[in-house]
């Protein structure tokens, strides 16, 4: 199921910066540090959709968890989160998430392409390079504010004593000037550092696994040529990450020293890259792009399984389910094959028949909270009071899987109402409502559950703590 999850401003789930390079790994919000405001702030300005798939995910969290491994990085402490872009970009804002444009799949050739990503972000988290750019940032609005505060009073003095021709105060404006270019230029440089100190993080990161760099030195090759024609004539230092040359001869320099440089990825997880692109390019490319693409002459799987997606987009339902029961065919044990003809058969009024799709799909896979979150959008959409209580039984196991993904509380509160429990459905709404940033009427909807539930209940006691719950701060 993929599907894009839309959030509005005050939602407490980062998304991209605006600024910076968009064709490159991207870290750290150059737009931030430009403007001298916390990397979280800078997040917050321009949400791109969040794109949720359970199989792209699963896969993600396949490539990282080796990588968070050898990185020191706490098992289950950061989350990767999709995000609808299709440019290349992936980048750390908080500590606690990276953030994958899908374009960065869709162009990665190789899993050991993206292993490479992934081990570059995780340089940022485990060097710490967050918490430093906030604490450089902080000194860096003190030195602002001072050089700002050095062109004022120069301009007061120049104002004071106006010269023969009657100017007052350049001198100081240049000052005020001067002083924000310093500034600039040393976050800049700061920046650069942590670029390279990420690189060569990652390179360690890779061998621990044991997996090749090349696929990380082939990412920044492939960029080098655009990057090389656009930074001809740019100032050095004023670029936030090593200049192409300097960074590929660097890399290319570690990286023919590792014992793992011609490691081939196995040929499963080749696979399952190639599914995950086709599937990304299947839901998210124009038909004309998917057909030059995967031509009707190829027969691989993938190709396949991003006609049928395709098929299912234009709505060509026979078509679509055709090819996607072909494709079961020769892999029943895909739970995103099941889970896709679920969908399909869901989204064209059919829901009934998507229940047994999606019951095979989330048996095959019970830790993927969007398809059992689907398998309760069916339950519900069927009407039924009979399939309610099944509905609430997996939203509810969704829900506390992810308890930030409003759209699970959105279809739990209908299968509570479904049901005909009042007091927990407007407690679910009331979730929904908190995690896609409308406070307000999150707590229209937790006050009307605590006068429908019994006081001191298990959801009574929810829907208080969350009318205690202080909201996200938006910038």
């Amino acid at each position: 199921m993929l599907r894009c999850v839309r959030r509005s401003p005050s939602s407490n789930r980062p998304a991209p910066p605006s600024g910076g390079l968009r064709r490159g790994v991207v870290s750290l919000a150059v737009a931030a540090a430009m403007a001298f405001q916390p990397i979280a702030a800078s997040a917050q300005q321009a949400r791109a959709g969040v794109i949720r798939d359970a199989e792209v995910e699963a896969l993600l969290r396949d490539y990282a968890t080796p990588v968070f491994g050898a990185a020191g990085i706490r098992k289950g402490s950061v989350q990767i989160v999709l995000i609808g872009d299709r440019s290349f970009n992936a980048f750390v804002a908080d500590g606690r998430r990276m953030f994958v444009n899908v374009g960065a799949i869709m162009d990665a050739k190789t899993p050991n392409e993206m292993i490479g990503v992934i081990a570059h972000e995780s340089g940022h988290i485990a060097g710490g390079h967050l918490q430093r750019l906030r604490e450089q940032l902080a000194n860096a609005q003190i030195l602002a504010i001072v050089g700002m505060l050095l062109g004022v009073g120069g301009a007061a003095a120049g104002m004071a004593s106006r010269d023969r021709v009657g100017n007052a105060g350049g001198g100081a404006m240049g000052i005020a000037l001067g002083s924000q270019e310093l500034v600039k230029r040393s976050l800049l440089a700061y920046q650069r550092s942590e670029e390279q100190a990420a690189d060569l993080m990652a390179l360690r990161f890779l061998q621990a696994i044991r997996q090749s760099p090349k696929g990380m030195l082939d990412t920044f090759q492939r960029f080098n040529q655009d990057a090389m024609f656009k930074t001809a004539s740019v100032d050095p230092y004023l670029v936030s990450h090593p200049m192409p040359n300097e960074r590929i001869a660097n890399l290319e320099r570690l990286a023919a020293k590792s014992p793992f440089l011609d490691v081939k990825d196995p040929p499963a997880l080749q696979f399952r890259h190639d599914m995950a692109r086709a599937k990304l390019f299947g839901f998210t490319a124009k038909a004309e792009e998917v057909g030059r693409r995967y031509p009707p002459s190829d027969m691989t799987r993938p190709a396949r399984y991003a006609r049928a997606i395709i098929a299912y987009r234009y709505k060509r339902l026979p078509e679509a389910l055709s090819q996607v029961d072909a494709l079961i065919r020769e892999d029943s044990g895909n739970p995103y094959l099941w889970e896709l003809k679920g969908q399909v058969l869901l989204e064209f009024g059919r829901a009934a028949e998507a229940i047994p799709l999606l019951r095979k799909a989330v048996s095959l896979a019970p830790s993927a909270g969007p398809i059992r979150t689907l398998l309760g959008q069916a339950l519900v959409a069927t009407e039924s009071k009979a399939g309610a209580a099944e509905a609430v039984r997996e939203l509810s196991n969704a829900v506390q899987r992810e308890p930030e993904w409003a759209e699970g509380w959105h279809h739990l509160s209908r299968a509570y109402g479904l049901k005909g429990d009042e007091g927990m459905a407007a407690y679910a709404a009331a979730q929904a409502y908190f995690y896609s940033g409308d406070y307000n009427a999150a707590a229209t909807q937790a006050t009307r559950a605590k006068e429908k539930l019994p006081p001191n209940s298990p959801g009574w006691i929810k829907a208080d703590d969350l009318l205690n719950t202080r909201p996200p701060q938006t910038p």
